[in-house]
């Protein structure tokens, strides 16, 4: 196995040869047998054992067996422990769940802290087919049936095409000592009841199980690659526009494919979104309908699908005006949540646009105040006769929701100079007879 594992590392991850490498080591004989691999072909590594404390003396001696493996192995260890059941309770999430945020999150943490370029993990081929049949048993997309990933960001698993038996081999020839988990043996997890129940029937009917399986990923990870250069080029042709708040698609390139619940599966399958009729639905919704998960919210606006986060409602909605004394346009520069505004005095009027505008600076009352608008303001649009709601106003332009919750006013004594990005104020214009002449503009 050391000149198959030799092979596999030099082909497909020649990089952890010159590496600084963590290994998650449990004590158990897969990130056993991974540490010593890779301490024969001198790879550069260090330890690092997660205590749960949740099977008692068992944790502490399978914490104390890695310190000794460190000791032997000539290598640095690190361990954290953690109140997994208290996590679990806090965070309203299975013990399994806690244990894997808290075990990534700390090796994060860790490899960031210390300088490590890469995170070690043990899965194997055996752990890629059970995962494997714990999505599939539970419904999962494409990307669900494509397999543990080799390489994810910093966290490698070089031991995936080996399976558990080989590792077990190579163990018992190596004379090398593991820690045998209790929990292992519990039918409690699903994945232990399909390893001891499932996959031994599957191993029976064919022996050749494991081959076959990794056939099939490659398959399916081949049809993934097309899947996703199919997605690419609906979503480059759907996106009008994106930011950090909200991304909008045009409707009609859903329509066009000959799957639109498909693409719109695949296209918002990472935000939460559950009811995919629902989803499939706004396509021919009335403007305003909306579907929401427990992160995000999916509107259909006119021809348009708007996807923005929940929080980015709440934090906008809290947003409080500014006030601007003399002094402050004098200095000529302030930020503002919207953008920078820029105050100076002009010498001759210039056409207003959305982002400029002049007005008449002899008018202008302190302190200005910036401010989201509010139900009820409303303005005098320049150029036209009477007033207006803003409301009525921002309604008429075809503003999507989000762009009109971004919308702010500029006011002087309550009365509207500006609605900013929009329109100026009729009340604030320059006329022949204006002496000062103030040029605003965001950027």
């Amino acid at each position: 196995m050391l000149n198959a594992f030799k092979n596999h590392t030099a082909d497909q991850f020649p990089f952890l040869k010159n590496s600084r490498n963590v290994i998650a080591i449990s004590g158990g004989i897969d990130s056993v047998v991974l540490a010593h691999l890779c301490h024969k072909l001198d790879f550069k590594i260090a330890l690092a054992h997660c205590n749960f404390n949740l099977r008692g003396k068992e944790s502490d001696s399978d914490e104390e067996f890695v310190l000794d493996l460190g000791e032997q192995l000539n290598v640095e260890v690190f361990v954290q422990n953690f109140d997994t059941e208290a996590y679990a309770k806090e965070n309203k999430c299975s013990i399994q769940m806690a244990a894997r945020e808290l075990r990534y999150d700390w090796f994060s943490e860790l490899a960031q802290q210390l300088n490590f370029d890469y995170i070690l993990t043990a899965h194997h081929a055996d752990d890629n087919l059970e995962t494997f049949l714990i999505n599939f048993t539970r419904g999962t997309g494409l990307n669900g049936l494509t397999g543990i990933p080799a390489l994810n960001d910093n966290i490698a698993r070089p031991l995936l095409p080996f399976s558990r038996e080989t590792i077990e081999a190579y163990a018992k020839i190596e004379n090398i000592e593991w820690r045998e988990d209790s929990s292992n043996s519990s039918r409690k997890y699903l994945r232990n009841k399909l390893r001891h129940e499932v996959v031994p029937i599957l191993k029976e009917i064919n022996s050749q199980l494991l081959d076959s399986f990794q056939s099939t990923l490659q398959h399916l990870n081949d049809t993934a690659d097309i899947v996703e250069e199919s997605l690419n080029a609906v979503a480059k042709r759907a996106i009008t526009h994106m930011d950090e708040n909200h991304i909008t698609f045009k409707i009609s390139e859903f329509k066009k494919v000959n799957n639109p619940k498909a693409y719109l599966f695949e296209m918002f399958k990472d935000y939460g979104f559950s009811e995919w009729n629902d989803v499939v639905n706004l396509l021919d919704a009335e403007t305003g309908k909306y579907v929401v998960s427990n992160t995000h919210k999916l509107i259909k606006h006119r021809e348009f699908l708007i996807l923005t986060d929940c929080h980015y409602e709440l934090v906008s909605e809290s947003q409080s005006g500014l006030f601007f004394t003399k002094s402050d346009i004098e200095i000529g520069k302030v930020q503002t949540p919207i953008g920078i505004l820029f105050f100076d005095e002009a010498e001759a009027l210039l056409d207003n646009s959305k982002t400029t505008i002049y007005v008449n600076l002899e008018k202008l009352k302190y302190p200005l105040e910036l401010r989201p608008w509010e139900t009820g303001d409303v303005f005098h649009p320049i150029g036209m006769k009477g007033k207006k709601k803003v409301s009525k106003f921002l309604k008429d332009e075809k503003l999507t929701p989000f762009e009109k919750k971004d919308t702010w006013v500029l006011t002087s004594e309550n009365k509207i100079v500006w609605v900013v990005g929009r329109r100026a104020d009729e009340r604030f214009k320059v006329t022949d007879q204006t002496n000062q002449i103030l040029k605003i503009e965001l950027k």
